[in-house]
């Protein structure tokens, strides 16, 4: 079998695989680097398989590395978008209260914005909220103008393209089965050849736990997949949606909720729920890993999260088969949605990692 050298080996050729080849080449162009894709083409699951919202940085903690990343991250998005002629829009988002209780959770958010350095952010009452959007009712939201959509497919071809421009490589199909340490080197098993790296980098999404693993990393925290399926608001009615609707994250639960999303090409997104896949790549209702399936059921981590969460998610299950139910919890926020408005849309996988208390990990985790 062909063996390939090279100094650096990313796994993984999705957006974040990509993005990390492209810095390293712009930092290092020296650097002989290979990205390793199993699939036939790039960004095939979560990069191509999302909302394509480009968040501000209002959700995650003060200090941690990802509300740094997040705003940080943003603003060179936007910058790579304009100097490579990628489209995107910002559209700005609304966060609805339509309850009192929700009230503190909404003035939590705005403060965690603010000490993120979230530029552009407002409370606003009824009035201003139907000024932003006119079909959408709440008690308060909180505004962020800045906040934006993009086709992260594109964004991924786009980094592709500067990778081979710099002198790296792309190779798909190369799934690797595994990682072995001879002589200060790595040597990666894939169906095509052997690739040997003085170093290895994971950016595997989905596998990520299981690429760590074959590496002889940490078990934990273990990657556990939740699937979400979204509707798309009829073309005619999409004009009901100008930006973003979304609801005030529910303690009771640790996903944001259904909302509302406009995507580029015009569409209007619809959710998504959130519910256990019973396979990593698990895109519909039936797509079932036995393996994978007890791998998830085994873990310590999910065991205790749904043992914790089993209300929520039995709620969430029922959306999944139920179009009515899904609609109610879209219409409170927006009432004049119709079950008719409601059509088949896609559905993504998302990798959650999952720390073995239960608890969602939601910063980077760094060994």
């Amino acid at each position: 079998m062909l063996e390939k050298q090279y100094d650096i080996a990313i796994i993984g050729g999705g957006i974040v695989g990509l993005a990390t080849a492209m810095e390293l080449l712009d930092r290092y162009p020296t650097l002989k680097l290979v990205v390793l894709e199993k699939e036939h083409e790039l960004a095939q699951h979560q990069t191509g398989r999302n909302s394509g919202v480009i968040h501000s940085g209002i959700y995650y903690t003060p200090g941690s590395l990802k509300a740094k990343a997040c705003v940080a991250g943003k603003a060179r998005l936007l910058r790579f978008c304009d100097e490579h002629g990628v489209s995107y829009e910002l559209c700005g988002k609304v966060i609805v209260a339509t309850h009192e209780e929700e009230l503190p959770r909404l003035e939590q958010l705005y403060q965690r914005g603010l000490a993120n350095g979230v530029p552009g952010l407002e409370m606003i009452g009824p009035e201003r909220l139907h000024e932003i959007e006119p079909y959408a009712v709440g008690i308060k939201a909180l505004y962020s103008p800045t906040t934006g959509i993009v086709d992260y497919g594109q964004v991924a071809q786009a980094y592709a393209r500067e990778v081979t421009s710099h002198g790296g490589e792309i190779l798909l199909d190369h799934e690797v089965s595994s990682i072995e340490q001879r002589n200060g080197h790595y040597r990666l098993s894939t169906p095509a050849d052997i690739v040997e790296a003085r170093y290895v980098i994971g950016c595997a999404g989905l596998y990520a736990d299981r690429v760590a693993r074959l590496n002889g990393m940490l078990s934990t925290p273990q990657i556990v997949p939740f699937r979400g399926d979204y509707y798309v608001l009829q073309r005619e009615r999409a004009s009901m949606v100008r930006g973003m609707i979304y609801p005030v994250p529910d303690p009771r639960f640790p996903f944001l909720g259904v909302h509302f999303t406009r995507r580029m090409n015009g569409d209007v997104w619809l959710g998504p729920n959130a519910v256990l896949a019973f396979a990593r790549e698990g895109y519909r209702r039936f797509d079932i890993n036995l393996g994978e399936v007890w791998e998830t059921l085994r873990y310590r981590g999910f065991r205790r999260l749904a043992l914790k969460y089993w209300r929520v998610g039995l709620e969430e299950m029922y959306r999944d088969f139920n179009k009515a139910a899904f609609l109610k919890a879209l219409q409170r926020y927006v009432p004049d949605l119709r079950l008719a408005d409601l059509l088949p849309g896609s559905a993504g996988v998302r990798a959650q990692a999952l720390a073995p208390d239960g608890t969602l990990v939601d910063d980077f985790v760094v060994n």
